[in-house]
C-alpha cells in the first residue's frame, strides 16, 4: 500500500506542483493551504507523514507541528521553510519536526527525506530496522558518559535528569550511545539516522548535534558530544 502524505502550503503552484511530483512518485497525497486545515486533516484521517510549510498564514507549520506533538502525535514532519539561519532550523527542531527542506529545493531532495522519515517509522517500502554499528548492550537499557536510554521507551536520562528529545534527536543519541568512545563519520551517521548522505555542503547534521548538545550539557559538567574536525562526532565523558 503506497504511503499518505498531508501536505501543507499555501502558496498554489508550490502546492500543486509538489502534490503533483508526490502523486507521480507514487505517494496518496491530501493537499490543504493552511494550518487549520492542516491540523483538521491530521485529526481526521492520520497521515504517514507530513510535508509542512513553516510560513503560512493564521496557524504556520511551526505550530501546527507544536499542537500534534502536545497532543502525543509522533507522526514524522518534514518541514519546509524559505528560512537559512540556524535559529530558524532549531526553532523548528525545537517545535517536534524531524527534517526540513530550505526553498529553492530538488523535489529529489523532499522525496529521499520522505524516504528516509518513513523508513526510521518502518513505514517504508520494504523497511528494515537497521543494526547499529556496534552495540555494546543487550539489555534493555544502554548507559554510556553518565548517559543512560530505554530504547524500548524512548526515554533518556543524564544523570538524574531526564532529557526531552525530538525523534531524531533520540535516534542520534542512542547511535552515539551505542558507538560510546568511537569516531563515527558524517556519512555513516547521516547514512544512519536519515538513510541518505546529503553531502558535505549540509549543515543539518550540525544542527541536529547543536540543538542535542543544548539539552545534554550541564553546568560544572564535562561536554559529552566532541567534534573531531573533519571527521564527525563521539561521545565520550573526558
Amino acid at each position: 500500500m503506497s504511503q499518505t502524505v498531508l501536505l501543507a502550503e499555501d502558496d498554489r503552484a508550490i502546492r500543486h506542483a509538489l502534490e503533483r511530483a508526490l502523486t507521480l512518485e507514487g505517494y496518496r497525497v491530501t493537499a490543504v493551504a493552511d494550518g487549520v486545515e492542516a491540523l483538521a486533516q491530521a485529526h481526521r484521517t492520520p497521515p504517514d507523514v507530513l510535508l509542512l510549510d513553516v510560513m503560512m498564514p493564521g496557524i504556520d507549520g511551526l505550530q501546527v507541528c507544536r499542537v500534534l506533538r502536545a497532543e502525543g502525535d509522533r507522526t514524522p514532519i518534514l518541514m519546509l521553510t524559505a528560512l537559512v539561519e540556524t535559529q530558524d532550523r532549531i526553532a523548528g527542531l525545537d517545535a517536534g519536526a524531524d527534517d526540513y527542506v530550505v526553498k529553492p529545493f530538488d523535489v529529489e531532495e523532499v522525496f529521499a527525506r520522505l524516504r528516509a522519515l518513513l523508513r526510521r517509522t518502518g513505514k517504508g517500502d520494504g523497511a528494515e530496522v537497521e543494526a547499529p554499528v556496534r552495540a555494546v548492550s543487550d539489555e534493555r537499557f544502554l548507559e554510556a558518559a553518565g548517559l543512560r536510554m530505554d530504547p524500548q521507551a524512548r526515554r533518556a536520562w543524564r544523570g538524574g535528569r531526564e532529557l526531552e528529545l525530538t525523534r531524531t534527536e533520540f535516534e542520534l543519541l542512542e547511535l552515539l550511545v551505542r558507538n560510546s568512545g568511537i569516531v563515527l563519520d558524517h556519512s555513516t551517521i547521516y547514512d544512519r539516522i536519515w538513510g541518505y548522505d546529503f553531502g558535505p555542503g549540509s549543515k543539518n547534521l550540525a544542527v541536529y548535534v547543536g540543538y542535542l548538545r543544548r539539552k545534554l550539557d550541564e553546568p560544572g559538567s564535562p561536554q559529552l558530544i566532541h567534534t573531531v574536525r573533519g571527521v564527525g562526532y563521539v561521545l565520550r565523558e573526558d
